[in-house]
């Protein structure tokens, strides 16, 4: 009876540190629930950038969360869950930028230092720290080497119009491997952003600047044409075009990227 009451005790007890070692993204889920618009069927959306304004205090609750977490605590959270406060930590902090300067931008691009860009600007709190939205992105989660999953660049957002749909609903550890994927079909199946015509894949620049992690062997694919291969089942191309898109026919040219705001108005 007494180690039956013990086994009992010691699962309650790892059953509540599992429990405990999640972070409550709720108020962001909200937050973007509330403000984030779909568009083009879904494929992209829009933020009602002017609304949040109204909304601020709780965004800036949200953040005060992301920057209140402890680095022992974060390095506790499993790599889904770690990778699902990043991501939304990046984020949160972008909306802030615009925000901070909002109505008066047009562009991320218009933000930043006279000498440095939005990206590379230390304002953000975080594990007892001053960092960038470039060191969110880069360092810790591209380059720690920790997570290898090319689908994050259609995660992160930094609220233009070229980037992929800011998710309508916070990433979650347990749902990020379904919101990953959904995200990426979204991205790929836009046209706007990636599409074939006379011979040729046109695709984003996304593709162009981040092509290492693309052609790293993330499920096997080493090339942008495998990449694509994976996702061929959702891709709204012709047969004759995914047929040559399996036998790397298709060249390759990118599309000019779309830098202004991503905003409702």
């Amino acid at each position: 009876m007494l180690k039956q009451l013990l086994a009992a005790f010691v699962i309650a007890l790892c059953s509540s540190w599992v429990q405990a070692e999640t972070f409550d993204h709720s108020l962001w889920d909200n937050l973007v629930k509330s403000h984030v618009v779909p568009i083009q069927g879904g494929s992209s959306t829009q933020v009602d950038y002017g609304a949040l304004q109204q909304n601020r205090a709780n965004l800036t609750a949200y953040l005060e969360t992301l920057s209140a977490l402890p680095r022992s605590r974060f390095d506790a959270f499993s790599k889904p869950e770690q990778l699902a406060f990043l991501i939304n930590t990046y984020n949160a902090w972008t909306v802030e930028l615009i925000l901070s300067e909002y109505p008066d931008v047009e562009s991320i691009k218009d933000l930043g230092g006279f000498f440095s860009s939005p990206w590379k600007e230390e304002f953000i709190p975080l594990f007892n720290d001053k960092v960038s939205l470039d060191y969110i992105e880069h360092d810790l989660i591209r380059g720690s080497g920790r997570y290898n999953d090319p689908r994050i660049h259609f995660a992160v957002n930094c609220a233009s119009v070229g980037c992929p749909a800011l998710r309508e609903e916070a990433y979650t550890g347990s749902q990020l491997e379904k919101q990953l994927e959904q995200q990426t079909m979204r991205f790929l199946t836009d046209s706007s952003r990636n599409r074939v015509s006379n011979g040729s894949m046109q695709i984003s620049s996304i593709f162009k600047w981040y092509r290492g992690d693309f052609e790293a062997g993330w499920r096997g694919s080493d090339s942008l044409s495998e990449f694509f291969g994976l996702y061929k089942h959702a891709l709204p191309w012709s047969e004759a075009s995914i047929a040559a898109l399996q036998a790397g026919e298709l060249d390759i040219s990118f599309l000019d990227y779309d830098w202004r705001l991503n905003d409702t108005q």
